[in-house]
């Protein structure tokens, strides 16, 4: 059976018009997949220690930006760490809100010291449509780092 949801290939011709259907397959991360890419960021900054780390996620073309999730990292205090829009990174976030009021960063520190790992749900850009979307992150504690990645729905 083939499947309805178009192909990359297809997609150039016709993401100008639906980029939200050429999103809707292949090119949308997964909850398994953004655990995934948490779970690989931690042990990458377990083995490589934080300044590499960091180095890594912030890089154009990081084996930390898969399909349309990227790896975030924030210090306990709300510090951007890394983050693929460079305007947040050494930036103070903690105040940061989504556009119903959500505090995102809050609910980031809650999940992780309540749990030590967890998914926050809210509404933000979406870098391949540039709409603002529903998503959900994916979190865990490392040293004193909150390191996430999240799936848009």
């Amino acid at each position: 059976m083939k499947s309805i949801i178009p192909s990359i290939k297809t997609c150039i011709g016709v993401a100008l018009l639906l980029p939200a259907l050429c999103l809707a397959g292949e090119d949308r991360g997964t909850a398994p997949e953004a655990e995934a890419l948490v779970k690989k960021a931690v042990a990458y900054w377990k083995q490589n220690g934080r300044d590499k780390a960091l180095a890594e996620f912030n890089k154009q073309g990081s084996q930390f930006r898969v399909k349309d999730m990227y790896v975030v990292a924030f210090d306990m205090t709300g510090m951007g760490l890394a983050h693929p829009n460079p305007k947040l990174v050494g930036k103070s976030t903690p105040g940061i809100k989504d556009v119903d009021g959500k505090m995102i960063f809050r609910e980031y520190v809650n999940t992780v010291e309540t749990k030590g790992r967890g998914w926050v749900d809210y509404k933000w850009p979406s870098p391949a449509t540039g709409a603002i979307e529903s998503k959900s992150t994916y979190l865990e504690k490392v040293d004193d780092v909150i390191i996430g990645a999240g799936i848009y729905k």
